[in-house]
C-alpha cells in the first residue's frame, strides 16, 4: 500500500501542506501505514514494543490498574481505555494476569486502524459499545437505567476514545510518538513552517515564515534548529480531559528534554521504521513506513497543564515495573523454571521467558529507558 498518490492530489488542490497533515494522511489516510494493518509485533510486523516481548509486560500492567482502581476509590464500572491498542496483544495479557479490579472493569480497547481492530477479535471477546459501556439493566427509582455491578470484565473496540465521562485510566503504550506532528526550524530570529509539496515523482519539502507558530520551546537555538510540533498530543490531552472526570493518564513513550532535541537535530529525533529497521527519509513512500518522533518533555507538560492534567509522576519504565514488582514476578519465573526444567512443560518454559522478558523491558539501552509520565485529574495518587 502507499499513500503517496492520494497526497499528491490533495497538494495539487490545496499548495503545500504542513508536515502533521502529511504525516496524518501518510499514517492513517487512504494507503496509510497503520490503515493497512502494519505496526508493532515480530514476524511480519516492523517493529516491537513492550507489549510483544511477552505476557510480562501486560501483568505489571494490570497491577498499575488496580493501583489506579484503589486510588479512585474502586469505581463499579471502572473504565480502562487502552488508546493505540493495535491487535489486542496487551488487553489480553492484561486480563489473563485477573487483576483485582476484573469484576468492575471495562476495557475499551481504541484503534484507528479497521485492520488492526479486526484481528484484535482473534485475542478477545469483544461486546457491542453500547453494551460494553451502557447500563446492564439496573433501574433507579425514576427508571433511569444505572450499570450493574459486578459484570466485569467486559471489552469492546473503538476507532476514537469514547463519546462518554468516567471515572477511570487512559493508557498509552508509544502512542504519542505516532500522534501527527508539525516541524517548526528556527531562521533568522522567527519561527518558520516546514511544509509538503509535490516536486517531480515525489515529495519535498519547503519551508515558510509562520511567525505565529508555538512549538511551546524557549531558549537559546542555533540557526536553522528544528523542533516538532506537538498539534496531534495537544488535541489528544484536550479530549482526554473531556472524557476523564477523575482519574489518570498512564503514558509510555521516549522522551527528550527540548535542549536535547534542539541539539541533536531532525535525524535524531525523526525516525521512521519498516520490517524491524531504520526507514528512509519520511516523504519517501508514504504509507510504507512508520513516522515517529521523541516527545518532548516540556511540551508534554505545558500541553498535559493546558488540558486540565496535574503531572503526577515522570519516571523510567525499569522503575516503574520495578516498583509495580517485576523483580517478584520474574522470581516466580526463575522458580518454576528451575522446578520444572526437566519436563520441560509449558509452565517452565513460561517461567523462563519471563526472565529474559524482564531483561528487555529494564533495558537501560533500550526498553527500559522508556519515559512513564501520569498524568492526573481530581484524583490524589
Amino acid at each position: 500500500m502507499n499513500a503517496g498518490p492520494a497526497i499528491a492530489a490533495r497538494i495539487r488542490r490545496e499548495g503545500p501542506i504542513p508536515f502533521d497533515v502529511f504525516m496524518e494522511l501518510a499514517l492513517y489516510g487512504d494507503g496509510g501505514f497503520f490503515t493497512s494493518g502494519r505496526g508493532a509485533g515480530r514476524a511480519g510486523r516492523d517493529f516491537v514494543t513492550s507489549p510483544e516481548v511477552g505476557a510480562l509486560f501486560g501483568a505489571c500492567v494490570a497491577r498499575a490498574l488496580d493501583r489506579g482502581w484503589e486510588a479512585l476509590d474502586r469505581p463499579d464500572p471502572f473504565l480502562v481505555v487502552e488508546a493505540g491498542a493495535g491487535t489486542g496483544r496487551l488487553a489480553r495479557d492484561v486480563l489473563r494476569a485477573a487483576p483485582a479490579c476484573a469484576p468492575a472493569l471495562r476495557y475499551v480497547l481504541v484503534e484507528r486502524s479497521p485492520a488492526l481492530r479486526a484481528q484484535q477479535r482473534d485475542r478477545l471477546r469483544l461486546e457491542p459499545a453500547d453494551e460494553a459501556l451502557g447500563p446492564f439493566g439496573a433501574q433507579r427509582g425514576d427508571d433511569r437505567p444505572i450499570p450493574e455491578p459486578g459484570t466485569g470484565p467486559v471489552c469492546t473496540s473503538l476507532p476514537d476514545l469514547p463519546a462518554i465521562t468516567f471515572d477511570g485510566i487512559v493508557f498509552g503504550n508509544e502512542l504519542l510518538d505516532n500522534l501527527p506532528f508539525g516541524i517548526a526550524e528556527w531562521r533568522a530570529g522567527a519561527w518558520h513552517e516546514v511544509r509538503v509539496t509535490v516536486e517531480g515523482g515525489g515529495f519535498a519539502e519547503v519551508v515558510v515564515p509562520a511567525p505565529d507558530l508555538s512549538p511551546g520551546i524557549d531558549g537559546d537555538l542555533a540557526e536553522g534548529a528544528r523542533v516538532p510540533v506537538p498539534s496531534g498530543m495537544r488535541a489528544w490531552l484536550y479530549d482526554c480531559a473531556r472524557i476523564v472526570h477523575r482519574g489518570f493518564v498512564v503514558l509510555v513513550d521516549y522522551l527528550d528534554e527540548a535542549a536535547g532535541v534542539a541539539r541533536r537535530g531532525q535525524d535524531g529525533w525523526l525516525r521512521t521504521y519498516r520490517s524491524h529497521e531504520r526507514g528512509t527519509d519520511p516523504l519517501h513512500d508514504p504509507g510504507t513506513q512508520d513516522i515517529t518522533a521523541d516527545i518532548v518533555t516540556e511540551q508534554l507538560a505545558h500541553a498535559a497543564q493546558a488540558a486540565g492534567f496535574a503531572v503526577a509522576s515522570v519516571t523510567t519504565q525499569a522503575e516503574w515495573l520495578r516498583d509495580l514488582g517485576i523483580d517478584e514476578l520474574t522470581a516466580q519465573g526463575r522458580a518454576t523454571w528451575e522446578q520444572g526444567a526437566a519436563r520441560g512443560d509449558l509452565a517452565a518454559l513460561a517461567g523462563r521467558s519471563r526472565v529474559n522478558e524482564a531483561a528487555a523491558l529494564t533495558d537501560p539501552a533500550g526498553l527500559g529507558a522508556h519515559r512513564v509520565v501520569v498524568l492526573s485529574k481530581g484524583a490524589a495518587r
